[in-house]
């Protein structure tokens, strides 16, 4: 059987469930009110525990934190709806910090939430299940959010919402970055009658142990793939240094999606949008024939994060993902900081003449524009009357 339809029947000791190499979303119900009630009635425990002996959460470096009110508190999954906690464990010393998320009547470690015991989540998978959803939550939130990015940056941190589509990078039974974007025809946002008018990739991360191994590259050619019959697709503006340097390199590989990704700002018209393997061209930091720019080691060719396209603040990449990474003022501050590293690439040809490129750009504008009106045209003929087969 699946294990992922596997349905609890009373309640698993967490002994048994480690001890099958079950992990919270292979075995979670897909119900997050259930959830939810069960946080609640523990964490109202708390008050009825005085006089008794305290409990302890043992974390894998073998330090003990004590499970009482300074130490516990609810996070809420989503941005857009706050009534949907979860329970966690923070360090005591550090409430940002997040230790442990109480799941399924027990207590489980960051790396234990995000991994799983079914084989067949390898590669880009969907979120679907709110198993699933909870491992994002962790991702984005905690792992990325809290403890593989710089925190005095001054940069504040917020969940995706609720129904964000997004696509999670499995490896070996262990979730190890993900993706999310936006659908073509949903709503730009919750205050605007705007939908997107391309299909739009928002969001990227990857672990920082899993970084320089091509995964950017991967999450761009699966988004691609995902929506193959579509004439253009977009990635949310502004797209940092290093996601240039992913798209570059994914472009370069894959020549057919030249005039298929551009940058958008919602909702994505002709005039919101630019085409990105021409903007890279005219871009000097990033088309001379040896590119070297300076990034922070957190946030390396894997990991974009741009703002939303919903109108709310979202923190840009760690350090200088998004600041102009050849200024004089950032050269200096790097030479003074150790946790810069140098990236340097000798693929990218000269760039040809502007005059060259603005009339390029403006032919795969219209040729793009006119392949979108004669689909459209396709889309609203009247369909033809076709004789069944059987």
């Amino acid at each position: 059987m699946n294990q992922r339809n596997l349905k609890l029947e009373g309640t698993w000791s967490k002994s048994f469930l480690e001890t099958a190499h079950f992990y919270p979303v292979d075995i979670l119900e897909d119900n997050p009110e259930v959830v939810q009630e069960s946080a609640v009635a523990y964490y109202s425990t708390f008050g009825e525990q005085a006089g008794t002996s305290p409990e302890y959460y043992s974390l894998p470096t073998g330090e003990k934190v004590k499970l009482e009110d300074d130490s516990v508190c609810f996070l809420p999954m989503y941005r857009d709806e706050p009534k949907h906690k979860i329970l966690v464990l923070v360090n005591p010393q550090d409430r940002k910090t997040v230790l442990a998320v109480y799941l399924n009547k027990s207590w489980w470690s960051i790396e234990e939430i995000i991994k799983t015991s079914d084989p067949s989540r390898e590669g880009l998978i969907q979120v679907q299940s709110f198993g699933e959803r909870i491992v994002l939550f962790i991702l984005n939130y905690v792992i990325f959010g809290r403890l593989e990015r710089n925190l005095d940056d001054g940069m504040f941190f917020l969940p995706h919402s609720a129904t964000e589509h997004a696509k999670i990078l499995w490896r070996n039974g262990a979730a190890i970055g993900f993706y999310t974007f936006k659908m073509k025809g949903s709503l730009c946002g919750r205050n605007t009658s705007e939908c997107y008018m391309l299909p739009v990739l928002d969001t990227a991360f990857v672990r920082r142990k899993h970084r320089r191994e091509g995964l950017g590259m991967k999450m761009l050619h699966d988004f691609c793939q995902t929506f193959e019959t579509e004439d253009a697709l977009g990635i949310s503006c502004p797209i940092s240094t290093a996601m240039y340097q992913v798209c570059r390199k994914f472009l370069l590989a894959y020549t057919e999606e030249q005039d298929r990704l551009w940058e958008v700002e919602a909702p994505g018209d002709w005039c919101q949008r630019v085409n990105i393997w021409l903007k890279i061209q005219l871009e000097p930091s990033l088309s001379y024939r040896k590119v070297t720019c300076w990034v922070t080691s957190e946030v390396t060719e894997s990991c974009h994060r741009e703002s939303f396209q919903d109108g709310e603040p979202r923190p840009s990449d760690d350090g200088e993902m998004n600041k102009d990474s050849h200024s004089r003022e950032t050269t200096e501050k790097i030479k003074e900081n150790k946790d810069y590293i140098m990236i340097e690439d000798e693929v990218t040809p000269q760039p040809p003449s502007k005059e060259s490129l603005n009339q390029t750009t403006h032919n795969i504008q219209w040729n793009a524009k006119r392949r979108s009106e004669k689909a459209d045209i396709v889309e609203n003929k009247p369909a033809k009357q076709v004789r069944p087969s059987f």
